[in-house]
């Protein structure tokens, strides 16, 4: 019976922790934390939005990084078999907006659970409070693992480490620096999936407020780079929130291409509305509150914090009475209504990010086996390679498939 020792008990460990252990091997979990998936209990906001139920070339496109390399481990171990898998584990799935496929029970923590049912049916060991410090290779080929008290030898090594970001789950680069020892090439790191700093300072007048039902728009150099259509958060120093979150990756891009342009994001407010009908919701209001000063006179249209933003960029007076209000002064305000304008000023830091871009270099490994190029019995999965993708359950399903195909190969 093949020995393998997998490093990381995240999305992708655990996944390569099942497969390598139904493909006969003996199988050992190194975790450098006190319990299993700390990185799985904090997606979709505690609910874990595990995959997406399109098909495998929409997988594919919506992992921008490198997803080609994705092909053969998303054949091998698709999202349909994710939802089978977890479906078996006791786990029941649903499927929501966007093919976004969460447990029933919008518990993240149920996620863990059914893995851990599986690790103890499997006779899985899980070693505890286990860093790794180093990788043991022998004559170009791995056969250990040595943590600050112990050495662990194996027949193959999984690294399932993680990324960068959110050090506090565990995922805190140990593997770059890991395979970056014994020769592997590592991409640069930057976050993929992160919120966004803005100029604007009375961006803290809105800090807290979460927005649903509204359109954010990416401009750079005065043309749309990409929209998203949901909701979104305001923070002490700049946007959150699902649909920000998805665009970053997009603005993130512009300030590496167009380094020396302005880039934007325009935030309307009624999407569902156009210029015309909006007009007439904004006329209609003001008939009905025209003897109230226009400070008063919004809050059916708009959030209580919202306001006196939305009235100071429309450059009129808040105390103003509604039956004042003139048709130029309107035109502003709906103008603001349908494009309140921030201008990026960074991408918050690689530790913040849901997910890393950048890692181990694909070129070095297989991307039929995810074993290594360079040294023997040593196999790679999840976000610790150079792959990433957009929000809905893809970076996800990207740890189980390369995870999968990791755990197999490694046992067979």
């Amino acid at each position: 019976m093949k020995q393998v020792l997998i490093i990381g008990g995240g999305a992708a460990g655990l996944m390569a922790a099942v497969s390598a252990a139904q493909h006969g091997a003996k199988v050992t979990i190194l975790e450098k934390m006190k319990d299993i998936g700390r990185k799985i209990l904090i997606t979709g906001k505690g609910r874990c939005n595990l995959t997406n139920s399109c098909d495998i070339p929409e997988l594919v496109k919506n992992m921008p990084g490198n997803g080609s390399f994705l092909y053969s481990a998303f054949h091998a171990f698709s999202n349909l078999d994710s939802i089978e898998f977890f479906n078996q584990a006791g786990l029941p799935t649903k499927v929501e907006r966007g093919g976004r496929v969460f447990p029933v029970s919008d518990q993240a923590k149920d996620v863990i659970k059914a893995f851990a049912r599986q690790l103890a049916k499997l006779d899985v060991a899980v070693k505890f409070g286990q860093p790794v410090k180093k990788l043991i290779v022998e004559n170009g080929r791995a056969v250990g693992a040595a943590t600050i008290d112990a050495e662990y030898r194996a027949d193959a090594i999984i690294v399932t480490t993680g990324g960068a970001s959110y050090p506090g789950t565990g995922s805190s680069g140990d593997g770059y620096r890991l395979a970056e020892a014994i020769g592997h090439t590592i991409i640069p790191l930057k976050p993929s999936l992160v919120p966004l700093e803005v100029e604007e300072e009375w961006i803290t007048e809105l800090q807290g407020l979460s927005l649903k039902n509204v359109t954010a728009t990416v401009i750079s150099d005065g043309k749309k780079a990409a929209d998203e259509f949901g909701e979104m958060l305001f923070t002490h120093y700049g946007l959150s929130g699902p649909i920000i979150i998805s665009l970053s990756k997009k603005v993130a891009e512009l300030f590496v291409a167009t380094p020396d342009k302005e880039v934007t994001i325009e935030i309307n407010l009624k999407p569902a509305l156009s210029m015309e009908i909006l007009d007439k919701r904004l006329q209609r209001d003001f008939t009905k509150f025209a003897k109230k000063q226009l400070k008063n006179s919004l809050h059916e249209l708009l959030p209580t914090k919202l306001i006196p933003v939305v009235i100071d960029l429309s450059f009129i007076d808040s105390d103003k009475f509604v039956h004042q209000i003139t048709k130029e002064e309107r035109s502003r305000l709906l103008d603001v209504l349908q494009h309140l304008t921030f201008t990026i000023s960074k991408t918050r830091p690689v530790t913040e990010a849901i997910v890393t871009a950048g890692g181990v270099s694909t070129k070095e490994i297989d991307a039929r086996t995810m074993e290594s190029k360079l040294v023997d019995a040593l196999f790679f999965a999840g976000e610790v390679i150079d792959i990433d993708g957009y929000t809905g359950g893809f970076n996800l399903q990207a740890a189980f498939s390369t995870g999968y195909v990791a755990g197999k190969y490694a046992a067979t």
